[in-house]
């Protein structure tokens, strides 16, 4: 369950150097703490505003993009000559066009123009369905794929599959049919193109012919190729076929869904059409997909099983190819998901044999951070020693060393550069809210080597060759910039410098706003939570501001980075309001011990955490304590509800959004992940359902909001708190969107999300009213 605001306002970060800790033993000593939780030097008093425009959500929703022209999708080409990215148009955020920069100089070009191709045909459900897994929210050109040798660019578009020749930057149409051409491929020798339609796979050579069905039973609940719910929304495993290195095979699933209970499901759209959808959804505590693995030969099409064990309540969650075709891995998670096991298969026969095996007693997490090189050998990541770090295993799972250590995580490997024997990785080593890039030896391993500078946020893709990377990378003050860089972090040529220059859609407000204070508390168990904290535009010392409180709180998101600031906090600034971010325990990108602490009981200790940094702010001599509110979206919005119901709640007011309200409605592998099944852990369930606690809830006090085409957190979340909300005759309000899923789309629905958002919080806390603070 990602993070999810349902708008389109969270590029990429980076901060501030953070604070010094405070230290309040106990909460009444967090009182002692006062004003010391500042980070970089407060430069509101100078700015005052300044003569800056008000910053309206007209312009935040509008076009172009305040935050600048983002590249997107950023990759280098086979062959290291360009580097290809989405870039939006100006003229509208939310289409893409693919374009290209040459790494050896020059400014960047067009490569695919996306409404000079698009059809404007609608998508598919199965279409619809897989780009909400993925939280791609626009349209036009959305994803492309290189070819092995950089010749080709694969382009989906509408439903069609385009190719792009390099040579003579030709564009010529693969497909047009019916029904929607999905997770579409190269294969790595460049002689065909690879999709699934219709539940089944085919493939069609490049140069020209007729397309070929490898699979031809995928109908009803059978289907051929793809990944199942589960795999998409919770492991972040988006196809279900691996193209062997020489062509020759193809490793793909076969997946059975008439064993999952079916749910149905009205959606309601905005022309007020009523359709019920039978939706296959598997709740905690019931079944799952069955999902098979084959390996089928492309010539004749002869396939076999692979062996996966005898108890088909597994997940199948990563599939690897050997570099040299012989080996396929798999990785299988156990149900409980307390033991993850890499098979090696001989992908003539079936047979596997377990290399190594994972376990925790609370859960392992999936990653993608398995490498297989060309020795035979591997690279893994582990958390067996607390914090999640990289190892070098022999073929036959043995470990030949620890290749980074120490109190801090590895967030991925991003690549390896085999000639060279080192690993390339993303992580948070000098604290938890930025993000760098390193390069270490893994035959010798010693001190990482630092790519990127601290006090920001940076993500990077690699060339093949591992002698060259592209950044994309962001401050509390600097939008997201793509630079091209040597392998010794040196930058090469900017691919989007995107500078905050005049001609930029944030100049009129570049300094107009006070820089974040980063700082942290201590939880209950000694563990440092991280908090920002924003001052209203305009600040002023002697007076009292309401604050806003935004919160995820759940393990698969992280809110405070050192990156580019949320336009929506600056709005709440603009406002009048003090802004607050916390990440509690639970959150990701920290120890085993930090992130495991939720096991077994959501609601407990990240609500306690929550509890802490919002009283906390209270002391504060420029937070006004009885006016603090606090909203959140997803698993932020259950956080919301039970912030809200929490005994003497220091809240005033709270929105929650799509909002899971009793876990035993929601997903398999998410749930039972952190929860155990509700078999397994009645009182854990019961603890964290919201119902029972709406007593606590303040007449006026709620806001609840919510797709009503939910298919992810199903809107029966919601309507059983109104139902309960109006049995106790408690008075609140609803704002429900037809037609939408988990996330609200569209720059019109933001504007009115965020309209009703900012209308109902200053009802309730007055922004305008600031008072003089008491002395």
């Amino acid at each position: 369950m990602a993070e999810r605001t349902g708008n389109l306002l969270t590029p990429p970060p980076r901060p501030l150097k953070p604070a010094g800790m405070i230290r309040p033993a106990l909460l009444s000593l967090l009182l002692l703490a006062g004003c010391a939780a500042t980070g970089a030097p407060d430069r509101s008093a100078a700015v005052a505003g300044g003569s800056a425009p008000p910053l309206t959500p007209e312009r935040v929703f509008g076009d172009p993009d305040i935050a600048g022209p983002v590249a997107r999708g950023v990759a280098l080409s086979p062959d290291g000559a360009r580097v290809t990215f989405l870039r939006p148009k100006p003229e509208n955020r939310e289409v893409l066009d693919l374009w290209a920069a040459d790494t050896a100089g020059g400014e960047p070009y067009r490569l695919i123009d996306a409404a000079a191709l698009s059809s404007g045909a609608a998508l598919t459900e199965a279409e619809i369905a897989r780009r909400e897994r993925q939280r791609i929210a626009q349209r036009g050109v959305v994803e492309y794929h290189w070819d092995d040798q950089g010749r080709f660019i694969l382009v989906p578009l509408d439903g069609d599959l385009w190719l792009h020749e390099q040579a003579g930057r030709r564009t010529r149409r693969l497909t047009e049919t019916p029904g929607d051409e999905i997770d579409s491929k190269v294969s790595p020798r460049g002689r065909f193109v690879s999709y699934v339609r219709d539940q089944n796979l085919y493939i069609r050579p490049v140069d020209g012919g007729r397309e070929r069905a490898l699979t031809t039973g995928g109908k009803g609940t059978l289907s051929w190729a793809v990944a199942e719910f589960i795999n998409q929304e919770e492991f972040n495993r988006f196809t279900g076929y691996w193209w062997s290195p020489d062509e020759s095979r193809i490793a793909l699933t076969r997946v059975d869904e008439s064993g999952v209970d079916v749910i149905p499901r009205s959606e309601i759209s905005a022309e007020g059409v009523t359709t019920t959808v039978e939706q296959r959804y598997p709740r905690a505590g019931r079944p799952n997909a069955v999902v098979e693995l084959y390996v089928q030969q492309v010539a004749n099409g002869r396939r076999v099983k692979v062996d996966l064990g005898p108890n088909p309540d597994i997940y199948l969650v990563r599939v690897d190819w050997s570099k040299d075709g012989r080996t396929l891995y798999a990785q299988r998670l156990n149900r409980a998901q307390t033991r993850l096991d890499l098979l090696a298969v001989d992908p003539a026969t079936g047979r596997s044999r377990v290399v190594l095996s994972e376990t925790l007693p609370q859960w392992v997490d999936v990653t993608d951070d398995f490498k297989p090189l060309a020795d035979g050998s591997f690279l893994w990541t582990s958390e067996v020693s607390g914090y999640k770090h990289i190892q070098h295993r022999a073929a036959d799972g043995r470990l030949l060393r620890t290749v980074t250590s120490g109190e801090w995580p590895v967030d991925a490997i991003l690549a390896v550069d085999e000639p060279r024997r080192r690993v390339f990785f993303a992580a948070s080593k000098d604290t938890p809210i930025e993000r760098r890039v390193y390069a270490v030896s893994y035959a010798q391993p010693g001190e990482p080597e630092a790519l990127t500078p601290g006090r920001r946020w940076s993500g990077a893709e690699f060339a093949r060759s591992g002698k060259a990377f592209t950044a994309t990378w962001s401050d509390p003050t600097t939008p997201p910039r793509t630079g091209l860089y040597a392998a010794d972090g040196s930058l090469l040529r900017w691919i989007e410098e995107n500078p905050v220059n005049a001609a930029h859609p944030w100049a009129p407000w570049a300094g107009a706003f006070p820089d974040p204070q980063y700082g942290q508390l201590v939880a209950a168990d000694g563990q440092r939570l991280q908090y920002m904290l924003l001052k209203p535009r305009g600040f002023d010392p002697n007076l009292r501001y309401p604050a806003i409180v935004n919160v995820y709180g759940g393990p698969a998101s992280q809110l405070v980075r050192q990156a580019w600031i949320r336009p929506e906090y600056r709005l709440w600034q603009e406002a009048g309001y003090v802004v607050y971010v916390l990440d509690n325990r639970g959150t990701p990108n920290r120890s085993v011990a930090f992130e495991r602490a939720i096991h077994r009981g959501f609601g407990t200790v990240e609500v306690d955490d929550q509890l802490l940094g919002a009283r906390f702010l209270q002391t504060l001599s420029y937070v006004d304590p009885a006016r603090v509110g606090v909203y959140g979206w997803s698993q932020g919005g259950f956080m919301t509800l039970m912030m809200m119901t929490a005994p003497n709640s220091p809240f005033a007011a709270g929105m929650a959004g799509a909002s899971p309200t009793e876990w035993g409605l929601y997903d398999t592998a998410y749930t039972e992940r952190y929860m155990l099944t509700p078999q397994a852990n009645r009182a854990g369930y019961a603890a964290s359902d919201v119902i029972p606690r709406l007593d606590r809830i303040r007449p006026d006090s709620l806001l609840l909001m919510h797709g009503m085409a939910d298919d992810n957190v199903l809107l029966s979340n919601t309507t059983r708190v109104m139902g309960a909300l109006q049995a106790r005759s408690t008075p609140f309000e609803l704002m429900l969107y037809p037609g939408q899923r988990h996330g609200i789309r569209g720059k019109a629905l933001q504007l009115h999300q965020w309209r009703t958002w900012s209308d109902f919080f200053d009802r309730r806390l007055q922004p305008g009213a600031a008072a003089p603070a008491s002395r």
